[in-house]
């Protein structure tokens, strides 16, 4: 007997060995509680960090996967929470645009067309993008909703502070930062001489895209733009012995140790409004804190993750 194969018999037998050949390659790699990550989100994850970070490319695909699993983990982790604590996570289209600019303008991009066709470029979708910027602004939100009430500015000093540089030069850096944690201080000359060589051999932005635990690992550390009226003192006094293109030693800062590196500096001469300064300066302080308080809560959270690789 002569078996008729219609149409409707073809796209069933070409979908269900597309389904097959996608099973066989798209692999569960790891468990992050009960979400699962497969081997087609490692290898999306990989492609994006390498359209943000060019040179990462350089790395070994060993480094390279170990890099964007702990992306993707740290993404994850933070998924978890933001929708535990909102019931409809949503951010603002004119936020999201800002924060994307903040973003593409890092890699020389000069409008969000651009991005879009150099995401396209090199296979990244936006979509995919624009949820991962989402997930940090939210993240920042739960930050602030829950650690605001426990910030403290100490006006009065930063008034002082404003008053010791009215009318003065002062110089602006573009840097680049790793922040690292340890579990015992004694370990910090060997964790640093670790840095040290994956950055002599690698570059800064691959060592902080591998070390660094801060926000910022997924573009290299890089910073905007800092004033050093914002910076402490202790930071201040090594920052300006740095030069363009050095790198400091590990820095004590609360939750950890933090390097920075210096890419550009600029004077601004003007005079400074007094109320506009102390305005940015609280507005300093109040970031750092909420920085720190956003280190402590991730890691408290992390503690109560599994984190499976199968």
């Amino acid at each position: 007997m002569k078996i008729k194969i219609t149409t409707l018999s073809l796209l069933f037998i070409f979908l269900l060995y597309q389904a097959k050949g996608i099973g066989f390659e798209n692999k569960i790699i790891l468990k992050v509680n009960n979400e699962i990550v497969t081997s087609l989100d490692l290898e999306n994850e990989i492609k994006y960090l390498q359209t943000l970070n060019p040179n990462l490319k350089n790395l070994s695909q060993k480094e390279i996967k170990q890099i964007s699993k702990k992306s993707i983990i740290k993404e994850r982790i933070k998924r978890l929470e933001i929708e535990k604590f909102f019931l409809k996570p949503e951010v603002p289209r004119e936020y999201l645009e800002k924060l994307l600019k903040n973003i593409y303008s890092q890699i020389g991009l000069n409008n969000l067309n651009d991005f879009k066709k150099y995401l396209k470029l090199n296979n990244v979708k936006y979509k995919n993008v624009t949820k991962k910027i989402e997930t940090e602004a939210l993240w920042n939100e739960l930050i602030v909703i829950k650690f605001s009430p426990k910030i403290k500015i100490n006006e009065d000093e930063l008034k002082k502070k404003v008053l010791e540089i009215k009318n003065k030069n002062s110089k602006s850096y573009l840097m680049s930062e790793i922040f690292f944690e340890l579990d015992n201080r004694k370990d910090l000359s060997k964790k640093y001489a670790e840095i040290e060589e994956m950055i002599k051999l690698n570059g800064f932005d691959n060592a902080a895209l591998k070390y660094s635990v801060s926000q910022t690992s997924n573009l290299g550390g890089k910073l905007d733009w800092i004033s050093e009226n914002s910076l402490n003192k202790e930071i201040k006094e090594l920052i300006n012995k740095t030069e363009v293109n050095e790198y400091t030693k590990p820095i004590s800062v609360s939750g950890g140790f933090l390097i920075l590196k210096i890419n550009e500096i600029k004077i601004i001469e003007t005079k400074i409004d007094e109320s506009k300064e102390l305005k940015k300066l609280i507005r300093a302080s109040r970031n750092n804190q909420l920085n720190q308080y956003s280190k402590i809560h991730f890691n408290k959270v992390k503690k109560d993750i599994q984190i499976n690789e199968i």
